[in-house]
């Protein structure tokens, strides 16, 4: 079983680093890069193509929690288990909401091409952690990723957010053992939405692991405590 480690929006390797050695110390961890693929059904069609062989274990963080929903949706029998880790699973909303988050996308792509990544991510990136870490050596780090990118890739993986599917009807469909994980201050994807995600499982196997003193980015906030309950998932015990 190979451990499919997929980053968010902007995001790469950097996301999983702190925890990767201890991971990979059992199991051949993957980390894809979605280069400039623009919807959610390619970049799974993307994973699923340069994947290794044989089942695989998926861990999505942010954007790639859609992703590896829309993956066990493409090849089920391929995946056993899956840990959706600060995500979401609705489609755009309908009306003012959808219109105020395209908005609010469509102005930091702006921002991007003006001002350049680094200073979008600035300014976009101080609601993905938990106060305490603003300004910090790991705030740097999350800028550094996100300098990493380009205009061209953030607006790619804009519109493939914008146009993401609803994975809602999904949830109900799946049977592998499954960790829900949550920074109790992640204002982006907050806990409670992983509590209905919880709900909306059915009979699979399912944990809620919430992190305490994080926010969005918890895998790198909080990296012991996110490996250990990764461990527990795949070992298949509880965190």
């Amino acid at each position: 079983m190979t451990p499919i480690l997929l980053p968010g929006l902007l995001c790469d390797a950097s996301v999983w680093q702190d925890m990767l050695p201890a991971l990979q110390r059992r199991w051949p961890c993957v980390v894809p890069d979605y280069r400039a693929l623009d919807s959610i059904e390619a970049m799974a069609q993307h994973v699923l193509q340069t994947a290794p062989p044989g089942p695989l274990a998926l861990a999505g963080h942010s954007m790639g929690g859609r992703v590896a929903l829309e993956i066990l949706r493409q090849q089920p029998e391929r995946i056993q288990r899956l840990a959706l880790m600060d995500t979401g699973f609705e489609a755009l909303a309908l009306g003012a909401a959808g219109e105020k988050e395209r908005a609010g996308r469509m102005a930091l792509l702006q921002t991007a091409r003006q001002d350049g990544m680094r200073a979008m991510g600035r300014d976009w990136a101080r609601g993905m952690v938990h106060p305490s870490r603003l300004d910090s050596p790991l705030f740097d780090r999350i800028l550094d990723m996100i300098e990493r990118s380009t205009p061209e890739i953030f607006e790619a993986q804009i519109h493939a957010l914008l146009h993401r599917p609803d994975a809602a009807a999904l949830l109900g469909q799946i049977r592998c053992p499954t960790l829900l994980l949550c920074g109790r201050e992640d204002a982006w994807s907050p806990l409670a939405r992983h509590a209905q995600m919880r709900s909306l499982l059915g009979a699979a196997p399912v944990e809620l692991v919430v992190i305490e003193h994080a926010g969005h980015m918890s895998p790198m906030e909080q990296p012991d405590a996110v490996c250990q309950a990764m461990q527990h998932w795949l070992d298949g015990s509880p965190a």
